[in-house]
């Protein structure tokens, strides 16, 4: 599950790392939040352009915008399969350029977000898809973005997270590669520069999104479990 992520990362440096022909001079985003626009790269006519797409995919046949707000994320185990991405899963891939992206850890009856990123906040992109619909006055362009197993260093944050593309040869076979390619490269991330920190509660509120986010606080406490929360003994148990 991914719900929030940041790109602060300088334009030009995006422009460089992703090859992109034609750059958007961004403003720093730090908490990108389901159905706003974001920074998509796409290839076409056999070069990178970076294009504003809104998050939370929207399928070119369905009948109206309702399910984009639950489609933010896709499982990259199944993703070919289903009917609301399989066709974008051969057609349609992007990258979707971060350089950190935000869980919640559940700590008793509270949860706790963390950053995700790698050392020295060095960029990456999420891979994703995107679909046209125009359905309506006017066309729509929406993305999704893919997940996979959590990496055994952040499962004990969540069991899952997106899957996160940090080499220029990923960036490529994401875009561009034949089946056995893509599939490659929809796996946790398991580089020895992934860290994670936790960070302010302010994160969980879109109106914040600045630079405060992405400082550590200090580390929450597992919470003692109280002897009226422990699970009652199964039948058949010896204790």
């Amino acid at each position: 599950m991914c719900g929030r992520y940041s790109i602060t990362t300088a334009p030009e440096a995006i422009r460089r790392l992703f090859a992109v022909s034609d750059m958007i001079n961004l403003e720093p985003r730090y908490n990108m939040a389901p159905m706003q626009s974001a920074p998509v790269i796409r290839e076409r006519d056999g070069a990178r352009h970076m294009d504003m797409l809104r998050w939370g995919l929207v399928p070119s046949w369905a009948p109206d915008e309702s399910r984009a707000a639950s489609l933010i994320n896709a499982r990259s185990e199944t993703v070919a399969e289903k009917p609301a991405f399989r066709d974008a899963y051969q057609k349609r891939r992007c990258l979707v350029p971060a350089d950190g992206f935000y869980e919640w850890r559940k700590l008793g009856r509270d949860k706790q977000p963390y950053r995700v990123s790698l050392e020295g906040n060095r960029p990456f992109a999420f891979a994703g898809l995107w679909e046209r619909w125009s359905r309506g006055a006017e066309p729509v362009e929406t993305f999704i973005l893919l997940t996979t197993d959590a990496d055994p260093r952040i499962a004990h944050i969540h069991h899952r997270m997106p899957v996160m593309l940090a080499e220029v040869a990923a960036f490529a076979s994401w875009l561009e590669g034949d089946a056995a390619e893509r599939e490659s490269v929809l796996k946790a991330y398991d580089g020895e520069d992934l860290v994670f920190t936790p960070v302010s509660s302010r994160v969980g509120n879109v109106r914040n999104d600045d630079a405060g986010l992405l400082q550590s606080v200090e580390e929450p406490e597992e919470p003692a479990v109280q002897e009226d929360e422990m699970p009652a003994p199964r039948q058949g148990s010896l204790f």
